[in-house]
Order: structure tokens, then C-alpha cells, then sequence
């Protein structure tokens, strides 16, 4: 069974995706695509079943990641029982899904730059209404999480 891993943002047009496509081309530069699952979401639902942000998609290519397949969904109950581990981008978003997560969910709920070497506990700023740098900047900050996030998991496939 593998372990599912879910990336939360605001409306999953901007940082959500990216950070979530990020980790995939890291589970896959490390063999574990069969064994990690990777998906993100919304908070909220305003842009169900639209693209990417178009900034967010060309912003990512430069890099090789590929936001191109991506249509935004809302966080739903039921995600506290699919997945493993629910990652929000800020404190925001935190607060939201801890208020939606329940006693009897498996899910884990925490901040995905609580796997960042320098930036534990902080938020992955939106880029939606900046400019360049602050795409570049999520794409940064999910790069440098990725990292301790797939040793997270990591542990977590062997335990």
C-alpha cells in the first residue's frame, strides 16, 4: 500500500500544485513512485476543475516540473481518511484543516516547510497576486522541502 500524500493551498491554482509536482519529480528521482502517492487540493473551491495558475505553470516548466495535467479540487472530508499525510502551505490553511480533521482520521495534518532545513514552521508565501520572484520563491521553498519531506516519508514506508 502506498503511502498518499496531499498538498493544500487556498484555491490549488498556485502553490499547492507546484509543491506537490516539486515532491513528485523528487519521489521519482528516487525510485519511490510506486510506493508514494501525491495529489493536492483547495481550502476553498473556488477554481474547481481549472488549470493551473498560467504563471505557475510556466514558472515550473523552466524547471521541469510539469503543471500541465493539473484541474483544482476542494479538500473533503473523506481526504482525512485517504491520505497519510495532509500538508498546508501556510498557517492559514493549517488552522483550516485541523478545524475539518476529526479524531477518528488517520491523516497527519502539518506545514509543508516544517520540512524545510531553515524555514520550519512558516508559511509558503501566494505568489497570486506578486509577481515573478514570488513564483520563483514557491517553487524555491518547495524544492528545499522536498527533501526532508521524502525522508519523512521514507521512514514512514519502512516503519
Amino acid at each position: 500500500m502506498a503511502f498518499r500524500v496531499l498538498f493544500v493551498c487556498t484555491g490549488n491554482i498556485c502553490r499547492s500544485p507546484t509543491a506537490a509536482e516539486v515532491f513528485r519529480a523528487a519521489v521519482a528521482k528516487a525510485g519511490l513512485t510506486r510506493q508514494i502517492d501525491i495529489e493536492s487540493a483547495g481550502t476553498h473551491g473556488y477554481h474547481i476543475g481549472e488549470e493551473a495558475d498560467a504563471r505557475s505553470i510556466s514558472f515550473a516548466a523552466r524547471r521541469g516540473v510539469d503543471l500541465a495535467a493539473h484541474r483544482a479540487r476542494k479538500v473533503v472530508p473523506a481526504d482525512f481518511t485517504a491520505f497519510d499525510l495532509i500538508l498546508a502551505l501556510d498557517r492559514g490553511h493549517l488552522q483550516h484543516l485541523r478545524a475539518m480533521r476529526r479524531d477518528e482520521h488517520r491523516a497527519e495534518v502539518r506545514l509543508l516547510l516544517d520540512y524545510h532545513p531553515d524555514q520550519r514552521g512558516r508559511d509558503v508565501p501566494d505568489p497570486y497576486y506578486g509577481g515573478d520572484i514570488d513564483f520563483e520563491l514557491v517553487l524555491d521553498l518547495s524544492e528545499d522541502a522536498a527533501e526532508g519531506l521524502l525522508n519523512h516519508v521514507r521512514v514512514k514506508l519502512s516503519a
